[in-house]
């Protein structure tokens, strides 16, 4: 352990460089010295402009309203992002999107598609906000292509916003996670702050956020994108920085200028680009194609995708589609907390499709074990025997059986109507 003065010469050492480091004065050894100061230590800090290269790869970008900093990476096509394979990508039909955007989304090859992601210094939004990283990836037969605009200091803003016009030219539509009620109302602001036109209104807009919710918001507890991209695409990141965090980065960025602190933004901000790409191929197909192999090669592999999908179609009116896809998930061997949901809609959806015989046999199934809609299918065998074969014993039985799981009102009223028809159906005894 060093002792006090020892202790005290270090502290002086330190406060001298921190001096030196801040005034940018010529250095001058304190009078009491341990160790020498190393280089590291004393060299001045270096503008932001001659820095940021070393650390992302790209270049520095001029324009009519001066300069900005874009990065490029392509991510190879021989590449898997969890369960997907990169390169199917460039395969994506034209009219993917067709059911999904409710006709609002032209068909159009897919390499006219941008997907687009922003980084920005708050998380509520507002004038005051800015969006200093605008990533833009798009597919190629090569891989999948980002582009990312970097605005080094807040004079940069419309260097950025006046690139990304340029680039979006090149696109059809445009792909987001929470773009609508997000990132596109905040660039369309910062855009009339700097007093440019935004180029939003000729791209046709997909958010993939509604119908992610649609698909599994009963199976997943959040339909956050980090969330899907794991349960979903089974990728998981590694020292990934939390979102939250992201706008305090920037801001310690402009103090210091120490460009390395905003590495895990540009790769943070590249992942959710990539994994945005990856869903679009799974989410749109499930109104498309109800095959087995189809979603297996998008990575859709597991009875609960197929449960979840099966429901976003009959919600879209596709309720023979959607009964497919509910029996193959059966069939797939789905966990007990899926399985009893998925036979109980199987079971709705036959009844309301006008198969009665079809409906009873899983209806029958369900009052037959332990689950959470044994009594709701006693209740639709009850009223099946009494309307449809008129067995009012049988729906008497089959009420008894429901009220003990549930004493309701309507149960209790329907059990004193069939003890009247069964009593007004007894034979008179002769004298």
């Amino acid at each position: 352990m060093l002792n006090t003065e020892e202790q005290l010469a270090r502290l002086k050492q330190r406060i001298a460089a921190i001096d030196l480091r801040f005034t940018q004065r010529s250095f001058a050894a304190p009078q009491f010295q341990a160790e020498p100061i190393t280089e590291e230590e004393i060299a001045p800090s270096e503008p932001v402009r001659s820095r940021i290269e070393e650390w992302a790869d790209g270049e520095v970008v001029q324009n009519q309203f001066g300069e900005h900093y874009q990065t490029e990476r392509l991510f190879p096509a021989n590449r898997q992002h969890g369960a997907t394979d990169i390169g199917s990508l460039a395969e994506l039909p034209p009219d993917l999107m067709d059911a999904l955007g409710d006709g609002e989304v032209p068909s159009t090859d897919c390499e006219r598609w941008a997907f687009l992601d922003t980084e920005t210094t708050g998380l509520a939004g507002g004038s005051g906000t800015y969006a200093f990283l605008i990533g833009v990836g798009r597919i190629t037969t090569k891989g999948f292509h980002l582009r990312q605009f970097f605005m080094r200091e807040y004079a940069e803003e419309i260097s950025v916003l006046a690139a990304l016009t340029d680039y979006l030219a090149g696109f059809d539509v445009l792909i987001t996670y929470n773009g609508k009620t997000y990132d596109q109302p905040l660039l369309e602001t910062r855009y009339r702050m700097c007093r440019y036109k935004p180029p939003f209104s000729r791209l046709a807009h997909l958010d993939l956020l509604h119908g992610a919710r649609r698909l599994w918001k009963l199976r997943l507890e959040s339909c956050r994108l980090m969330q899907l991209e794991q349960q979903i695409l089974g990728f998981y990141r590694e020292g990934d920085l939390p979102g939250e965090m992201i706008p305090y980065v920037y801001f310690e960025y402009l103090r210091s200028r120490e460009a390395h602190r905003l590495m895990p933004v540009f790769h943070h901000n590249a992942i959710d680009i990539l994994t945005l790409a990856c869903l679009t191929a799974i989410v749109p197909a499930a109104f498309r194609d109800t095959g087995h192999e189809a979603l297996g090669r998008l990575g859709v592999r597991r009875g609960e995708d197929l449960s979840g999908i099966a429901r976003w179609l009959i919600a879209a009116n596709e309720p023979e589609k959607g009964l497919e896809l509910l029996k193959r998930a059966v069939d797939s061997g789905l966990p007990d907390r899926f399985l009893f949901k998925a036979l109980w809609d199987i079971a709705l959806l036959e009844k309301k499709l006008q198969r009665p015989h079809a409906a009873l046999k899983v209806f029958t199934e369900l009052a037959g074990c332990s689950n959470e809609y044994r009594s709701c299918a006693f209740v639709e065998l009850a009223k099946y025997y009494e309307h449809e074969e008129r067995n009012y014993g049988l729906a008497l039985e089959f009420t008894n059986e429901a009220l003990s799981f549930n004493l309701s009102p309507e149960l209790t009223h329907r059990k004193a109507r069939l003890e009247r028809r069964l009593s007004k159906s007894k034979p008179r005894r002769l004298l």
